[in-house]
């Protein structure tokens, strides 16, 4: 690796308003991020906003509320300034208007005048020559009078770049080495619109420039487009940045296609509304087409900017695995989140289900009695949980009243000998409860001994005591342990709910 390379890296992530932050953008992004913070360099975010007719209203703060919930934080932006400001391209469009110029006066662009009508004519012309669809570079060579003719009809032309005819254009990728493209084959493309908006091509380029980024890591999907932007910087005199193209993250097996943000499934967004972790998440994401080696899988975010080395990314095609990430998910929660912090990940979906206000989210951890409960009922769900999502189904019965329970009676029967018995099973259970020292409900294998014993009583196995009372403290059949059920109602509760079931049968 040269010098440059090793050197502190200013790299950016550039997206577009047009949608909320999907998998595969996001991937790209965090690439850029930890080659920026393993060297020691720079991190921007930039708003690449002149598409104007594809911009979707919100999805530029959910690309802010993206970074931030990953922890991907970024040195100079829209809303953070920096001495290369502004950071949104709608808010730079003279400086791409003085390049375009700059670009026609040296003889490397033209003013095209062609109608949306004529370029879809010659498109088809192409096709139906089974040629590849392009520009004709009709403008290339335009006559004084018929310039002259479209401007007396009010047609607003647009800029093209001068493409050469002959010869080849190569660079160097790096991660794919010396890539060439016939000048043939390169169209002529618009680098600024009739509405003084530039296109991607002239954009990207002059803000690299101006703001100094040393790499451009993107999509690989770029490819073919880098052969005009050699041409490009070589007209402008910019230096060639360090261009390092991602592989693609691709759709779970038996799915064709690339990851797209239409498809919302794949928002960032959506992964936070369905639970996984931020940092799980972006675990994940770095693994997709990144290793640092055959056998390590987890990695904190401060390990990741560590041992991040760009020059392992891959060059093949990742495909996106939802039993993997949910995996990955499970074992943060699982042996990564303490049990505090857990339950505070849990505050808002529990919010979401109802069982417990927005405020009371907001304050429980602030009032020990009551974050007591909350916490103790979340790490009854820890264990099995592979979402945050998950949780509040699991633990709903603590936070709702017995008498709002709605089960058919026989779910309390199970294998017992019909509601006579089970009722005598449950009074026997109460007796038990209220008979046994405070210290006994406070540890779940000395309130299962309890139980036992109630077992040995009336010469019932295990299965048979546990069934009713786990229906009856928590109003499924599928519920976390008895045990642990009462320990967290306490003896007051669980008596309670044990005389509603009663009642029932």
């Amino acid at each position: 690796m040269s010098d440059n390379q090793l050197s502190p890296a200013r790299t950016r992530y550039a997206p577009s308003p047009t949608g909320y932050p999907h998998i595969g953008n996001l991937r790209t992004a965090i690439f850029a991020f930890l080659e920026a913070r393993h060297t020691g360099g720079q991190f921007i975010l930039r708003i690449e906003d002149t598409d104007r007719k594809r911009i979707v209203e919100g999805s530029l703060q959910a690309i802010k509320d993206s970074l931030n919930w990953l922890g991907i934080d970024y040195d100079e932006g829209p809303d953070k300034g920096g001495p290369h400001a502004p950071y949104v391209q709608s808010e730079r469009l003279p400086i791409y208007q003085k390049y375009a110029q700059q670009l026609i006066e040296q003889g490397n662009a033209y003013y095209c005048y062609c109608s949306p009508q004529r370029l879809e004519a010659v498109n088809k012309t192409s096709v139906a020559q089974k040629l590849p669809p392009g520009y004709d570079r009709h403008c290339r060579n335009i006559s004084a009078e018929e310039k002259e003719k479209a401007i007396a009809d009010g047609i607003k032309p647009v800029v093209r770049f001068r493409v050469p005819l002959e010869g080849k254009t190569s660079y160097d990728d790096f991660l794919r080495g010396n890539i060439s493209f016939e000048n043939s084959t390169i169209n002529d493309q618009v680098i600024l619109k009739s509405d003084g908006f530039p296109t991607y091509h002239l954009a990207y380029m002059i803000d690299d420039f101006l703001m100094e980024v040393t790499h451009v890591v993107r999509g690989h999907e770029w490819i073919p487009s880098v052969p005009l932007h050699i041409l490009l910087y070589k007209a402008l005199n910019f230096p060639i940045p360090i261009l390092v193209h991602t592989p693609l993250v691709l759709n779970p097996p038996g799915q064709q296609g690339k990851l797209s943000k239409r498809n919302s499934a794949v928002s960032v967004v959506e992964y936070r509304k369905d639970g996984y972790i931020a940092e799980a998440l972006l675990n994940y994401l770095v693994l997709l087409g990144w290793s640092y080696d055959d056998k390590t899988e987890i990695f904190s975010l401060p390990e990741l900017i560590e041992k991040f080395d760009i020059r392992r990314i891959q060059t093949t095609d990742a495909r996106f695995s939802p039993e993997k990430l949910e995996w990955i998910n499970a074992y943060y929660i699982n042996h990564v989140l303490s049990d505090e912090e857990f339950a505070r990940r849990c505050l808002p979906f529990l919010a979401e289900a109802g069982l417990i206000s927005d405020e009371e989210a907001q304050t429980a951890p602030h009032d020990p009695a009551r974050w007591e409960f909350i916490l103790a009922a979340c790490k009854l769900a820890k264990d099995k949980a592979k979402t945050l999502l998950e949780v509040a189904p699991e633990i709903e019965f603590a936070f709702k009243p017995a008498e709002g329970f709605e089960y058919p009676t026989t779910d309390l029967i199970g294998k017992n000998e019909g509601a006579e018995a089970v009722k005598g099973l449950i009074e026997a259970i109460i007796h038990k409860l209220e008979s046994v020292p405070d210290e006994v409900l406070q540890d779940k294998e000395t309130i299962l001994a309890a139980l036992d014993e109630v077992g040995l009583e009336l010469n019932l196995k295990r299965g048979q005591v546990l069934w009713p009372p786990r229906v009856a403290l928590s109003g499924k059949t599928k519920s976390p342990g008895c045990p642990e059920m009462i320990k967290l109602l306490g003896r007051a509760e669980t008596i309670h709910r044990l005389r509603v079931a009663q009642q029932k049968l």
